[in-house]
């Protein structure tokens, strides 16, 4: 591990992934008064503000550790995971699970004490019989379920081994509910803020929302706070999803929901594009998280309702 010199009152330098999202673009603007900060993307390089270096970088390349001799980073904020809906399967394991160790790997070599992982829920799977609140202890089952999480749960797991092997990067891992709000592009928010949305006939699970810009300052309460572990990250109320698509003014689509061959074909032909069908079983069964442990360790609650969502996307609609 390379010694790190010390400057009294000097500025944290952190190094931001995934830039070209959202909710990262969020996080920097709640950052950029108190640190100095260094943006990544591997899909696209941003525009952030001449205070703000910017690259379109892909983490296994030889020059991304440039940046970490260059900028003598403090601590790493790792936004960049790609969603299940993006990319190949191949490009998609290559950035969630090698990008995220190399990433970590240069964080132990280069004396990085603060690491903060975005993970998501979905790694916990939806099934039948999840209890009605799942805590961090719970097995993450998503992976024997579809094969277009098995990055999500590697990635996740990848980062609790370097949480318990290197404990001078006080890795903290966050697994937030739906993500959803202004500039989200995920699953979730697409159906929310379009005109018709698809339900499978008999199911209505329960569902949480967090706006975007109370997963921003969750991230930043993370950050601030040098705890390592891994944290559910949710409010304490929910909402039947057919409940959520009528709050936002969405006509609701009935699909059957077996043999998931007719699902699949029902969506292609409507051309339901933002319903993927490996998600299908969280249109089905609820995973609803328990975020008491983030909330009492951060002392973070969440300033946007549910009615205060669900106006955004009935007053912002689109087709799907």
């Amino acid at each position: 591990m390379t010694a790190k010199k010390t400057t009294p009152n000097k500025r944290p330098r952190i190094l931001v992934t995934g830039a070209a999202g959202a909710l990262a673009q969020q996080v920097i603007n709640r950052l950029r008064d108190e640190c100095d900060l260094v943006a990544v993307d591997f899909r696209e390089q941003v525009y952030l503000g001449d205070d703000i270096p910017s690259y379109c970088i892909d983490f296994n390349k030889r020059v991304f550790e440039d940046l970490f001799r260059r900028y003598e980073f403090d601590g790493v904020i790792h936004l960049g995971r790609i969603q299940s809906s993006q990319l190949t399967p191949m490009r998609r394991y290559n950035a969630n699970v090698l990008g995220t160790q190399k990433l970590l790997d240069l964080s132990h070599k280069y004396g990085i004490s603060r690491v903060v992982v975005l993970s998501t829920y979905h790694v916990y799977g939806a099934m039948a019989y999840n209890p009605a609140l799942i805590d961090e202890e719970a097995p993450l089952k998503s992976a024997g379920l579809t094969m277009d999480l098995v990055d999500s749960v590697e990635l996740e797991n990848l980062a609790n081994i370097y949480l318990w092997r290197y404990p001078d990067l006080n890795i903290t891992v966050l697994r937030p509910c739906n993500i959803v709000g202004p500039g989200v592009r995920n699953t979730i928010s697409l159906l929310l803020a379009s005109e018709r949305a698809p339900v499978l006939m008999g199911f209505s699970p329960m569902m949480q929302f967090i706006h975007i810009d109370d997963m921003a300052d969750a991230i930043v309460l993370a950050y601030g706070k040098k705890t390592r572990g891994v944290f559910n990250v949710a409010p304490d109320d929910w909402v039947a999803y057919q409940r959520a698509l009528s709050m936002c003014g969405c006509s609701r689509i009935p699909v059957p929901s077996i043999p998931p061959a007719v699902t699949s074909a029902i969506l292609r032909t409507l051309k339901l594009k933002s319903f993927p069908s490996y998600l299908m079983n969280f249109f089905k069964y609820p995973v609803v998280i328990d975020g008491r442990s983030f909330a009492r360790e951060f002392n973070f609650k969440p300033r946007r309702p549910l009615k205060e969502i669900f106006r955004y996307y009935r007053e912002n609609k689109r087709p799907v």
